[in-house]
């Protein structure tokens, strides 16, 4: 299943939600290409999604959660990749 929350983190003058899978990776980076998210949208374990395709994420069947349910989701599918266990790659 897919989940993501309201789109209320700004950034670059505009708002982002968050976009993740209580499944896999691979079923999360199929449905951000089926909604046209740029492969660059991912963060370590999620995508981040401008709130123009917020309409259209709900539309393919991405459910809403509050943003704290976020974290909750990825820690109880074991795919949560905190930012302090992950290396920038050279």
């Amino acid at each position: 299943m897919l989940y993501l929350d309201e789109p209320r983190v700004p950034w670059r003058g505009r708002r982002w939600s968050h976009l993740v899978s209580d499944v896999s990776y691979a079923e999360l980076h199929a449905f951000a290409e089926a909604l046209g998210a740029p492969r660059r949208g991912f963060d370590r374990d999620h995508y981040d999604i401008p709130a123009e395709r917020f309409p259209m994420a709900v539309w393919l069947g991405a459910r809403v959660v509050p943003s704290r349910e976020i974290v909750r989701l990825l820690r109880a599918a074991d795919l949560r990749r905190p930012k302090h266990l992950t290396r920038r790659a050279a």
